[in-house]
C-alpha cells in the first residue's frame, strides 16, 4: 500500500543524506522525494511516498524518529489530505496532430509553456494519478523528455 509521510525536519546540512542512508541501509524503497524549505526557514519538510505494509511503514517511522534532526512525522495516508506533483514534458507535435495535443491538454487542464515547429513543451499540475493518465494519453505522440518533482501533500486539518 502506497504511504505518504511528512517528516517535519531542522534545515540543516546532511539531513536528507541521513535520511536517504536509512533506507539504503535497511532496503527501503522511497517511490517519491520531495524536500523543501517550510514557513519557518530553520525547518524543511520531506515528503516521503513508499509502498510497505503498514508493519513495515510503523518500522520506518520508529527508524526516522531516530536520527537526530527529524522532530516530527505525519502519515497522510489515512487522512484526508491534499497531493500534488509537477511535470514538464516535451513531446513530438507535428502539425497534424497539434490539435490532438492541445486537446489532451485542455482536457487534463495542462499548461502549454512552449511550443514549436516539432514539438510542444507541456506543463502539468495535479494529483499523481492524474499525471499518470495523462502520460499514458499522450504517449503515442512520442515523448521526447520528461522531468516530475516528488509528491507534497498537506491535510485539510489545521490542529498539529
Amino acid at each position: 500500500m502506497k504511504h505518504i509521510l511528512s517528516v517535519l525536519v531542522n534545515n540543516s546540512s546532511g539531513v536528507l543524506s541521513h535520511v536517504s542512508s536509512l533506507f539504503t541501509r535497511r532496503g527501503y524503497n522511497i517511490d517519491s522525494l520531495s524536500v523543501a524549505e517550510t514557513q519557518n526557514p530553520s525547518h524543511s519538510i520531506i515528503t516521503l511516498v513508499v509502498n510497505e505494509d503498514e508493519r513495515m511503514v510503523h518500522q520506518i517511522e520508529k527508524q526516522l524518529y531516530k536520527l537526530m534532526d527529524v522532530i516530527k512525522i505525519e502519515n497522510l495516508s489515512n487522512k484526508e489530505s491534499i497531493e500534488r506533483e509537477l511535470m514538464l514534458v516535451t513531446i513530438m507535435a507535428d502539425r497534424s496532430r497539434r490539435e490532438d495535443i492541445l486537446s489532451l491538454v485542455d482536457v487534463f487542464h495542462g499548461t502549454i509553456v512552449d511550443m514549436t515547429e516539432s514539438v510542444v513543451m507541456i506543463e502539468m499540475i495535479g494529483n499523481p494519478r492524474r499525471i499518470r493518465t495523462f502520460l499514458k494519453a499522450i504517449e503515442e505522440f512520442g515523448i521526447i523528455r520528461m522531468a516530475r518533482t516528488g509528491t507534497v501533500s498537506l491535510p485539510f486539518s489545521t490542529s498539529e
